[in-house]
């Protein structure tokens, strides 16, 4: 398998149920966006730091959508342990038992959001929904909650057109913490694990290629996270009387991470690997479109772009704990924080990878200064097997829906939790879909959901409920 973007092999005969599916999702789109709207407008950020009401809020919003459907044997809102004291977020689980022999679906999307940010750097207020062109903006617009809708619409848009005496299993279950690492998914995963086992699991949590042609995800970069703690005084000293012999903690930390790269901005540590994988041609005037590139600024690394993106590691800085320039006062500061993320390539282990970073700062730490990592997280790449018959029956219908053979594509980014899955559901073909495009800007302000893709997401699911439905 390579994570090559090429047309898979689906056929271009159109579903005996294609009209009846199509006209089902078309006509009940106006209330499906109304829906997704009534979502964003619930800011359920699964940070610590933010109210958790209101992903108790959001979590109920979910249990009550497929309530409405009607269909499921049995909806719950559940929470499992992170640790012994701390208990996730809640979670929906809803099940219906498969009848005559025929599989079981799960779906899976996330009902949690990012922080908003600052809300000057929106055009519109991050949870207040709004439609600008064919774009839905607002937070949780593209990830996750379109994810939930596009299931939810696509089961409704199935039992309009077959009834609701249908013998498909099915399985939906919104997580409630993603974006804060999926804490207690593992202990979720292993203590529902009958009533979450299925054939084929469907994660809604990814992208497309552009807005005209869809995308199945078949390969995802690990990740490793931590904070990094660099001391070099035991308390802040004056900066005058002792600047220039003594090294304060930011000095020693901007040489330290300075390290991890090198000249081309390629990632410069020992251990960290690279995919051997052919990549299509993505020019860099693609990426300084879409990536939002300023005048002038040059992409880093080496290799073609999408190597860089898909099999290739990353490292990035993505916070800091250090005096503001507001409250700064002339003084050495005695320690700094920062909070490094690893994007690792599929084939490595994170527990190597994270060996290889400690390593690596031990190895480079200047001036003797003390290091201390804490809050250290891992997660796993992944491959499909884009040999199973879930990928040729998922990509018929995304051929049907979209009028456009989908593309077997990487990505940049990590679904951890999915070596989860993979653990305690071996048996599992797992298809990694989603709603997003190039331009939604997920995590970003102005995240948005172009509104085309999103129906053309709710008719794949609901032709590969037919589909499904009509194998043995």
């Amino acid at each position: 398998m390579t994570h090559t973007p090429q047309p898979t092999s689906a056929s271009t005969t159109l579903d005996p149920l294609f009209d009846s599916l199509s006209e089902a999702v078309v006509a009940a789109m106006p209330a499906t966006i109304a829906e997704l709207s009534s979502l964003v407008r619930i800011p359920s950020v699964s940070w610590d730091g933010f109210d958790s009401e209101q992903v108790q809020r959001s979590a109920e919003a979910a249990k009550a959508l497929i309530e409405g459907i009607g269909v499921f044997d049995s909806v719950e809102l559940a929470r499992a342990p992170i640790d012994e004291n701390t208990l996730g977020h809640p979670a929906l689980l809803a099940t219906r038992t498969a009848k005559n022999g025929k599989p079981t679906i799960l779906l899976y999307a996330h009902h949690d959001v990012q922080p908003p940010g600052q809300d000057a750097d929106w055009d519109s207020p991050p949870f207040e929904p709004t439609v600008r062109g064919d774009r839905l903006y607002g937070r949780g617009t593209a990830d996750d909650k379109a994810g939930i809708m596009a299931h939810v619409a696509a089961i409704r848009a199935f039992v309009a057109t077959v009834g609701k005496d249908f013998d498909l299993g099915l399985v939906a279950f919104f997580e409630g913490e993603e974006e804060f690492g999926s804490r207690s998914f593992a202990n979720f995963i292993t203590e529902n694990r009958d009533k979450l086992a299925a054939d084929v699991i469907v994660v809604a949590d990814s992208d497309n290629w552009d807005i005209n042609t869809p995308s199945l995800t078949v390969g995802l970069r690990g990740n490793v996270t931590f904070k990094l703690k660099v001391s070099t005084l035991a308390h802040a000293s004056h900066s005058g009387m002792f600047g220039g012999a003594v090294p304060d903690a930011m000095l020693a930390t901007v040489k330290l991470l300075s390290t991890l790269h090198d000249e081309a901005g390629a990632v410069a540590v020992d251990g960290l690997i690279t995919r051997d994988g052919e990549t299509p041609e993505y020019s860099e005037e693609k990426l300084r479109n879409e990536a939002g590139l300023l005048e002038g600024v040059r992409s880093v690394g080496t290799g073609s772009v999408l190597s860089r993106l898909w099999d290739k590691p990353a490292i990035t800085i993505t916070g800091i704990d250090a005096p503001t320039v507001m409250n700064a006062s002339n003084t050495l500061s005695p320690s700094v924080t920062v909070k490094l993320s690893a994007r690792i390539a599929p084939g490595q282990d994170p527990n190597d990878a994270f060996d290889a970073l400690q390593a690596h700062f031990e190895a480079n730490v200047p001036f003797g200064a003390h290091l201390e990592i804490s809050d250290v997280n891992r997660g796993s790449p992944f491959l499909v097997d884009t040999s199973s018959w879930a990928v040729e029956v998922v990509s018929a219908a995304m051929h049907e829906a979209w009028g456009n053979e989908p593309l077997q594509t990487g990505i940049g980014g990590s679904i951890p939790f999915i070596s989860d899955l993979v653990d305690v559901f071996p048996e599992a073909q797992i298809l990694v879909t989603g709603v997003e495009d190039p331009e939604s800007r997920a995590h970003s302000p102005n995240e948005s959901l172009h509104l085309g893709v999103f129906k053309r997401a709710i008719l794949t699911e609901a032709l590969l409920l037919a589909k499904l439905e009509r194998r043995a």
